[in-house]
C-alpha cells in the first residue's frame, strides 16, 4: 500500500504491509509566493518567530532559548549530536536575518519506537542561545480541540521532493480520536488516542518535510500555544485522512524532564 508517509524529508521507513512514501533531501526553492503548504499560504515575517528549520529536513519550535522541540522520528537517538544545523529568526531560510546554530545533544522520548506507536517527540540542545521569543507548550487538554494552525517549510504536494525557502502555514480542524481511528482503520492503522491529535480540512494539510513542526492555536490571552507536533499521516490532504500530530499536553511531564536534563548539561 503506497502513500502512507511520515513527514520527515530525510527518513524512509518501511512498516509491515505499508511502504512509506517520503520525500528525500532537496534544495529549498524560491516559491515566489505561489507555492503553498497544502492549501495554505506564506507566512509574514515575525508572526511565528519561534519556528525553526532543521538541516535533517524537519521543523521544530524554540521552547527555551537554547532548546528546540521536534518529532522523535527526526533524530537518531538520545545523546551527544553535533550533526544538525538549526536555522531560525526568519521565514526566509536564505535571509540575512536568519540565524544558524548547531545541535549539541538530543533527548528523545524514552518510550519512542516509531511515530505510529506514539511518544513522537524529542528535544535538541543548541550550541548557543537564540535571542528570539519562545513558544509555550500546552500543559493540559483545554486547547486540544477547535481550529489549529500548522507551520512548515516542507513540500506543497504529496510525493514532492522539493522543500520550500519560505515558511508557510495552514489552518486545520480537530478530528476526534474515534473518527480518526475509524478512518485509519480502513488501511489497517490505529491511532494512539492517548498521545495523538488528528486534524485536517479538505485540501489542507501538512506534508513531507514538515515533521517536527508545531501545531498551534491561540490561548485565552491571545498568545500562541503549541498543542501538537507534526508526526505522520496517509498522503497529504487526502480526503478522509487527516494529519496525525503528537499531543503535547500528554508529553508535557516528559518534556519537562527532558528540558531539565538538557539545561543541567548546558549550564
Amino acid at each position: 500500500m503506497r502513500g502512507f508517509r511520515f513527514y520527515s524529508a530525510l527518513t524512509v521507513l518501511v512498516m509491515t504491509a505499508v511502504v512509506g512514501l517520503v520525500a528525500g533531501p532537496a534544495q529549498a526553492t524560491d516559491d515566489g509566493g505561489h507555492e503553498r503548504i497544502v492549501g495554505g499560504s506564506r507566512v509574514d515575517e515575525g508572526v511565528f518567530p519561534w519556528a525553526v528549520r532543521l538541516s535533517v529536513g524537519c521543523g521544530g519550535s524554540l521552547v527555551a532559548p537554547q532548546v528546540v522541540l521536534t518529532a522523535g522520528h527526526c533524530v537518531k537517538r538520545s545523546g551527544p549530536d553535533t550533526s544538525m544545523r538549526i536555522t531560525a529568526g526568519s521565514v526566509d531560510l536564505q535571509s540575512s536575518r536568519a540565524k544558524t546554530v548547531r545541535s549539541t545533544e538530543v533527548y528523545r522520548a524514552p518510550g519512542y519506537a516509531d511515530a505510529t506507536r506514539g511518544d513522537d517527540w524529542a528535544l535538541i540542545a543548541l550550541d548557543q542561545p537564540l535571542d528570539l521569543p519562545t513558544l509555550s507548550l500546552a500543559a493540559d487538554t483545554a486547547y486540544d480541540e477547535g481550529r489549529f494552525t500548522v507551520l512548515g517549510w516542507g513540500s506543497t504536494k504529496e510525493g514532492s521532493r522539493t522543500q520550500q525557502r519560505y515558511l508557510r502555514s495552514v489552518e486545520v480542524d480537530f478530528v476526534s480520536d474515534s473518527s480518526c481511528d475509524r478512518k485509519y482503520g480502513k488501511i489497517g492503522m490505529e491511532i494512539v488516542g492517548s498521545d495523538m491529535i488528528c486534524a485536517g480540512r479538505t485540501g489542507k494539510d501538512s506534508c513531507q518535510g514538515d515533521s517536527g513542526g508545531p501545531l498551534v492555536r491561540l490561548d485565552a490571552t491571545g498568545s500562541w500555544l503549541q498543542v501538537g507536533i507534526v508526526s505522520w499521516g496517509y498522503g497529504c490532504a487526502r480526503k478522509n485522512f487527516p494529519g496525525v500530530y503528537g499531543q503535547v499536553s500528554t508529553f508535557a511531564p516528559g518534556i519537562a524532564v527532558g528540558l531539565a536534563v538538557l539545561r543541567s548539561r548546558l549550564a
